[in-house]
């Protein structure tokens, strides 16, 4: 069985190029001593070393793994939740991410604000 702690390779086609690309993807969590804990979803573009975090902070109504939930796990309290190191959340992430223009990276951006539309897609897609 896997660690889920590896880097993973996620290939997408990407019209902007004509053709295929690669992303490493990772998922980690941060603990903090002047917050809450955290999962992060790295994407970085194979080739390159600009990458972009998705950062899901725990807080009021936002879980993320803290001794109950398993590692990977992201969720709205009473709405949803996903698991960061299922490849195809990690693609819709990506997707959405792409569609708003952020995978140009560097960054660390609010995971939470992408979870709304990935977990609808997810759904759908069922």
């Amino acid at each position: 069985m896997r660690s889920g702690r590896g880097v993973r390779k996620l290939v997408m086609d990407d019209d902007a190029v004509g053709g295929t690309v690669v992303h490493l993807w990772s998922v980690r969590h941060r603990h903090r001593t002047d917050g809450p804990c955290a999962e992060v979803l790295s994407l970085t573009r194979e080739g390159t070393t600009a990458t972009v975090r998705l950062v899901f902070r725990g807080g009021e109504g936002r879980f993320v793994p803290d001794g109950f939930l398993p590692s990977g796990a992201v969720a709205l309290g009473g709405s949803a939740a996903l698991n960061l190191h299922e490849p195809g959340v990690v693609r819709a992430f990506a997707d959405e991410a792409g569609r708003r223009g952020l995978l140009h990276g560097p960054a660390e951006l609010d995971g939470w604000d992408l979870f709304p539309q990935v977990a609808a897609r997810r759904a759908a897609d069922g």
